[in-house]
């Protein structure tokens, strides 16, 4: 065994000590390395427009079709388009409303689009672009479990519930200062979505949201309503980050007064929100009591008339209920009879033996609306051109072609439901009538009647699957049927 001398036991240390410290600085500044580059980020490409925005009904959602949709995507899609190549769109969706801001603020996005109402407090915090929608906070509730709430009172000792960071904590500390007995939970959790969803189920007895996703819920859970107003109406505008948002609030204010000028806006608050009054809470409930009841005895039909003219079966049910209620013996007393409400006229064209044979009234009223919507400039964008196609099987295509010149004629797109609309609200009136190619028309039966489908539609879609049929040799997406169109000649 070899021993060390004290010398060479110094030495040996020493050596070791200077090892591990070169070691461990060498380290530290690797590391420091690695941390700086880290903390560095990368440059964002100038011509990609960033926005962070919620998943909800009202913002961002995918739709039925596996489409993004929602008012604010389409807004944002319009936005780059009017910039022009080379801007592109990229979406950052967070998970609650709460960390829309922060995303913002420490530069990761362009802009916010999140149904964000104007406070003076959040003015404070960012620029607001173009206000574009008005929306009213009301408090939330269960009919079924709770009185109407209508006063600060009635809210005392109840389960209330808050999207965290949102204007309805702000409206309810408003509130407090009358009541200081009022208390609430804020949660980051659950979005105002899962909120009113919670009331539905019970499972708290208030929350507060904005008067338009409120309406859009109603169609899913009959028993919500809303309760008293907090505060005053909310505009809802995109906010940009003060530092940098200077030269991207001037581009936005140019696309919101084209958007507004042309009609754009117009059209696209009416795709989301135009149809969402028209339904009462009983109509909602006896709705849903029929899907289970009486729809499953035609869902095949319904399909089955999906895969010959690709028309979503879902689309075709909610006609159907608009029509018939799903009752098979319906007749009306100009004597339009089945599950489509059939004409006689209409039986003749498409070779209909019986009309109250469900089989030959799903498949006939199918087509016919197939045959109706080829009959409608193609020009005419979706989903524009299906509500135009449900108002002319309502009240046939010549009344809806007197709507689309009005429309013109007042200045209005008349490729825009929403325009439209106006144009067939006034084929009642002598002044325009008179020089319409097919006289009056009580033409606000059409416009009531297009809207209760697209409502009866979005609760289909919330409810029942899509159905895919695969390929099918027989399915077609434009009327291609010479037999047909010579019988309507």
């Amino acid at each position: 065994m070899q021993f060390f001398s004290g010398k060479s036991v110094r030495s040996v240390w020493l050596k070791t000590m200077l090892i591990t410290l070169c070691t461990a600085l060498l380290a530290c500044s690797d590391n420091s390395g690695q941390k700086h580059l880290a903390q560095t980020k990368p440059k964002p490409d100038p011509y990609t427009i960033r926005f962070v925005t919620i998943n909800s009904p009202s913002t961002y959602f995918i739709d039925s079709q596996n489409n993004y949709a929602g008012l604010e995507y389409d807004l944002a899609k319009r936005f780059v388009e009017f910039l022009g190549p080379p801007y592109k769109l990229e979406f950052i969706v967070v998970d609650s409303f709460d960390k829309v801001f922060p995303t913002l603020l420490r530069g990761d996005a362009d802009i916010a689009a999140a149904d964000i109402s104007i406070t003076p407090a959040r003015k404070r915090q960012v620029l607001f672009g173009p206000a574009f929608n008005q929306v009213q906070a009301m408090v939330v509730y269960n009919r079924d479990k709770n009185s109407e709430p209508n006063n600060a009172e009635a809210l005392l000792e109840k389960r209330i519930v808050l999207p965290k960071s949102t204007s309805f904590v702000d409206r309810m500390r408003e509130l407090q200062s009358k009541s200081p007995a009022l208390t609430w939970k804020e949660t980051d959790k659950l979005s105002s979505e899962q909120l009113i969803e919670a009331v539905a189920r019970n499972e708290i007895d208030f929350t507060v949201a904005d008067n338009h996703l409120v309406a859009i819920m109603q169609y899913n859970y009959p028993q919500l309503d809303a309760g008293m107003m907090l505060g005053q109406a909310d505009k809802i505008a995109w906010a940009l980050n003060k530092l940098h948002g200077e030269e991207r609030l001037q581009q936005m204010q140019a696309f919101f007064k084209k958007i507004e000028k042309d009609g754009t806006l117009r059209n696209l608050l009416d795709r989301y929100h135009g149809h969402t009054k028209r339904l009462k809470p009983v109509d909602v409930t006896a709705f849903l009591s029929k899907s289970h009841t009486l729809l499953p005895k035609y869902v095949r039909l319904f399909k089955s008339a999906q895969e010959i003219t690709d028309i979503d079966w879902r689309l075709l049910a909610a006609l159907s209920y608009q029509e018939s209620h799903w009752d098979n013996y319906s007749t009306s007393p100009t004597n339009v009879r089945g599950l489509m409400m059939l004409t006689e006229q209409t039986s003749n064209m498409m070779n209909v033996t019986d009309r109250l044979d469900p089989k030959q009234s799903v498949m006939a009223g199918a087509k016919f609306l197939l045959w109706m919507k080829d009959r409608i400039p193609s020009r005419i964008p979706e989903p524009d051109r299906t509500f135009m196609t449900l108002a002319a099987y309502n009240n046939g295509v010549g009344h809806l072609e007197d709507a689309r010149i009005i429309a013109q004629k007042l200045g209005l797109n008349p490729d825009s439901w929403a325009d439209v609309k106006r144009g067939y609200q006034l084929l009642n009136d002598p002044a325009y009538y008179v020089n319409a190619r097919h006289g009056y028309c009580s033409c606000g039966a059409p416009v009531i009647y297009t809207e209760l489908v697209r409502s009866y539609y979005q609760i289909m879609q919330k409810y029942f699957p899509t159905y895919d049929p695969g390929v099918d040799p027989y399915k077609i997406a434009e009327t291609k049927m010479p037999w047909l169109l010579a019988k309507a000649s």
